[in-house]
């Protein structure tokens, strides 16, 4: 095989492998309460929808108030007919800042972690 040949052949699977579909990670699509949003009322339930399916088994969120208290109530899950949809539900919430934090593993075992806050003004 020539220099020339072998240059080509190296250009061409290196292009191949490029080309190779990147593993993806479940990103944080939208939610409900919305990311930064202020609403009049409390809601019952904290979604989050995620760009990928979520691993159930290593999937968690929760909510908690502005001084790190735990709010939620603890009934983390995946929607058992969405796998990219996280939920959590909660009691009626006070008036105040509230942080949603969330860690899960999609389908492809990639681990994404993150968090947001909301507010609820009456």
């Amino acid at each position: 095989m020539s220099a020339r040949s072998a240059a080509l052949a190296f250009v061409a699977a290196v292009a191949w492998l490029a080309s190779a579909p990147a593993a993806a990670h479940a990103f944080l699509d939208h939610a409900d309460p919305r990311v930064g949003s202020t609403i009049a009322q409390s809601p019952r339930s904290v979604r989050l929808w995620f760009s990928q399916a979520l691993e159930p088994a290593f999937s968690r969120v929760r909510v908690v108030d502005a001084s790190g208290k735990t709010v939620d109530a603890g009934d983390a899950h995946v929607d058992t007919s969405d796998a990219t949809v996280l939920s959590v539900t909660v009691p009626t919430l006070a008036p105040g800042t509230y942080r949603v934090q969330w860690r899960v593993v999609s389908v492809d075992t990639h681990v994404t972690e993150g968090d947001y806050t909301f507010e609820i003004k009456r």
